[in-house]
């Protein structure tokens, strides 16, 4: 045992045992592709294997944000990980790209191997439904930076699309119609603005019943980050979906128009996708303007495809088939901006 170490506030032995735990959730992550061992110092994937002509690599990093607040709060973090892996993935996918392998960072204020466990337990049921590899990662002790009950996690995965086949938005044409895809709820942005609705302007209690929500607020507000990969590879390997939007922080307002040519606008109808009942309890307690709402939540639309007005029953079919729920919520226009008519 390291006992100078120990005396700073590192116990290598729970680290030790950390990686013991975690290792029966990394191992149900293996795909094609997979190489070597957990504990080497660099992850390894071999992209041969795939036979792909022309590999355009394709990658992402982010983090959970403030939502983790909510998580120490309802001492649940079983979930917190599959959101991580949500907000990489789903960025790579809107390039068209299947992501390959995932790296995760947790610093923690304590290592208490149990609780890293359900936190690594979620990155790989986040890692399945992506069908991606659960490569490495690190845990960080660091008790003068973190509270003791305190973490931070972060992720990085890398994805791969045929050059010819990789989304870009330069196929975007006015007359372009979106197709929706539902989120699971708020996902993991706007979070600040959550936690101040909830404790600094109303006092409200996480573990209080709602009935409009239909569970716990803290419960609802922890619904892990949808992952939309499988599906909507799918649906990329039969149609020419002409743009992907990852619905993040800024909302419709920031999100869409990163995929917009000069002199092309979005027209959105509300009224078209149902809106799930938290962004309606957020903004009556938080007395939120309702188009502001659309800019700073992903109002029920986690992800958008634009795609040509001839494809639009097959895709909303496919996904559906595919156990999505999708619509058409607006259109491409040639007046710029994002136009949303409310109800």
């Amino acid at each position: 045992m390291a006992e100078s170490y120990s005396k700073a506030g590192v116990n290598l032995e729970a680290g030790y045992e950390s990686v013991r735990l975690i290792k029966k959730h990394i191992a149900k992550t293996a795909r094609l592709g997979m190489m070597g061992n957990i504990g080497s110092f660099g992850g390894m994937f071999d992209l041969s294997l795939l036979k792909m002509k022309e590999p355009v690599l394709v990658s992402g990093t982010d983090g959970v944000g403030t939502k983790l607040k909510l998580a120490f709060m309802m001492d649940k973090h079983d979930t917190i990980g599959q959101d991580v892996v949500a907000m990489c993935v789903n960025d790579v996918l809107a390039q068209g790209a299947a992501p390959l392998f995932f790296l995760d960072y947790i610093a923690v204020g304590k290592n208490e191997p149990t609780k890293i466990e359900q936190i690594v337990k979620g990155v790989a049921d986040g890692c399945v439904l992506a069908n991606c590899a659960l490569i490495g990662g690190e845990t960080a002790e660091m008790p003068d930076m973190y509270d003791i009950d305190e973490y931070d996690i972060a992720g990085f995965t890398v994805g791969a699309v045929e050059k010819s086949k990789l989304i870009d938005g330069s196929k975007v044409k006015v007359g372009d119609l979106l197709v929706g895809i539902s989120s699971s709820g708020v996902h993991s942005n706007g979070f600040s603005l959550v936690r101040k609705i909830i404790f600094k302007d109303n006092q409200l209690d996480l573990k209080q019943y709602y009935d409009e929500l239909g569970g716990t607020l803290g419960e609802t507000l922890l619904t892990p980050t949808r992952i939309y990969v499988k599906p909507v590879l799918e649906v990329l390997s039969k149609v020419d979906i002409h743009a992907i939007c990852h619905i993040t922080g800024g909302g419709f307002d920031e999100n869409i128009p990163r995929v917009l040519q000069a002199g092309q606008g979005i027209y959105v109808k509300e009224g078209n996708w149902t809106i799930p009942p938290i962004f309606h309890f957020l903004e009556k307690y938080g007395k939120v303007p309702h188009r502001e709402m659309f800019n700073i939540f992903n109002m029920g639309v986690g992800m958008i495809l634009v795609v040509d007005p001839k494809d639009k029953d097959q895709v909303i079919n496919q996904l559906k088939d595919l156990g999505e729920t999708a619509t058409v919520i607006g259109e491409v226009t040639d007046k710029e901006g994002v136009n949303i008519d409310l109800l």
